[in-house]
């Protein structure tokens, strides 16, 4: 049987094909799939516990749309866009909308201690900036922004990849309703 596949490689230029070939190559097969299942699961598990802590499926892209309440009591529809980084208790967010005529480029960066949220904010395309106070976590959280001429309530609720935020606020516009999904 040996001598049978030599000759039929000999003729066809190829090399003999052994069970010692296969089965190596099947230890190579399977250990490759082995190491891509382990890569897997430690990438899984490195997701999951960066989504640990406060700020847990905030991480990530969103985008969306919604309206927004001028100071004249006006409505304007708005096209958003979200960007959130967490690590651990810290979590920075930058939010873009825009309409036709308005819009507003609002970051922060805020630290969560015990269910407590504090940090800081700008809204760079009016150049103000201020303090954001709140509680929250698990997704749910309820902000105070202020600044000395400005204070705005903001809700913001996230389940799964869809995300709504609710800005009231005393001057300069009346208030948002977003929602956004990843």
């Amino acid at each position: 049987m040996v001598h049978r596949l030599a000759y039929r490689a000999a003729v066809d230029g190829k090399h003999p094909v052994s069970n010692k070939n296969r089965s190596t190559g099947l230890f190579v097969q399977t250990r490759r799939l082995t190491f891509a299942a382990v890569a897997f699961f430690m990438a899984s598990a490195s997701a999951s516990y960066a989504q640990s802590g406060p700020f847990a499926g905030l991480a990530g892209n969103w985008s969306g749309g919604g309206t927004v309440t001028l100071d004249d009591g006006s409505r304007e529809r708005i096209r958003c866009r979200a960007s959130y980084q967490v690590a651990g208790a810290r979590m920075t967010m930058n939010l873009t909308c825009a309409s036709d005529a308005y819009k507003f480029n609002l970051s922060a960066d805020v630290v969560d201690e015990g269910g407590q949220v504090s940090g800081g904010w700008t809204e760079s395309t009016r150049n103000v900036s201020g303090v954001l106070q709140g509680r929250g976590g698990g997704g749910n959280f309820q902000i105070v922004a202020t600044t000395a001429s400005f204070n705005s309530n903001i809700s913001l609720h996230t389940s799964g990849n869809r995300q709504t935020v609710t800005m009231r606020a005393d001057s300069q516009f009346r208030g948002a309703d977003i929602t956004l999904s990843k």
